[in-house]
């Protein structure tokens, strides 16, 4: 049986976002956990007892993030997964190396094969952003078939391709300052950059899922749990 290209107008799909304060406290609770305290270890490490320890020092965090989650019971989301999988990657081959510069320009790497992975999965008709944003909203499945809505995620999954392309470039700029301002440079710029692409595949979601005839959004119903 074929996939319905469409919604059927006399039937409505519901879209539940959950309580936005909720959404928004779960994201920032994963960029704390994953980008903003791991950047002040480091960078505190740098300036005060070294490189080597800070980078340890990364990894002991990220090892008690996960930990104290499993231990709790709370449920470990696919973004914060592969976002701590990846920085925990990034220090380990930066400490075997004993190199901070290494560990600097491995995110310019991570960026640009984050880039190339979203895109292709754009490219081939299945978009990674589909998954991801099951972590944050609840999509009924027949919704999930409408072709339309996937032409969204694949929208989505451009924007967020080239928004890494970007990141890449910045953050190898930055590098030419030092390897201080490229930590500092990675946990803040890259965190605007970021939280501005985020905000703008949201917006961009939104915009393409209001104008389906058929589909309602409704904010402050119980959405799928974040963490």
């Amino acid at each position: 049986m074929n996939l319905p290209d469409r919604l059927h107008s006399d039937h409505e799909h519901l879209i539940e976002v959950g309580r936005v304060g909720k959404v928004v406290g779960n994201a920032l609770l994963m960029m704390t956990e994953a980008v903003l305290v791991p950047t002040a270890i480091l960078y505190a490490a740098i300036h005060t007892v070294g490189t080597m320890p800070g980078l340890a020092g990364v990894i002991g965090w990220c090892l008690l993030t996960m930990g104290a989650r499993w231990a709790f019971g709370r449920r470990v989301p696919s973004t914060l997964l592969l976002v701590i999988g990846m920085l925990v990657l990034r220090t380990a081959i930066a400490l075997a190396a004993t190199s901070v510069w290494l560990y600097l320009l491995q995110p310019v790497a991570a960026s640009i094969l984050m880039s190339i992975v979203f895109t292709g999965s754009a490219l081939i008709g299945r978009p990674l952003t589909q998954r991801l944003a099951q972590d944050f909203v609840h999509l009924p499945e027949r919704l999930l078939a409408d072709q339309r809505v996937r032409r969204m995620f694949v929208e989505v999954a451009l924007i967020w391709g080239l928004s890494r392309a970007l990141d890449a470039g910045l953050s190898l700029g930055s590098l030419h300052f030092g390897a201080g301002f490229g930590v500092l440079a990675r946990g803040v710029l890259s965190t605007g950059l970021t939280t501005l692409s985020i905000a703008g595949c949201t917006f961009w979601g939104w915009r393409r899922m209001r104008a389906i005839p058929g589909v309602r959004i409704r904010f402050g119903a119980p959405a799928a749990p974040a963490s």
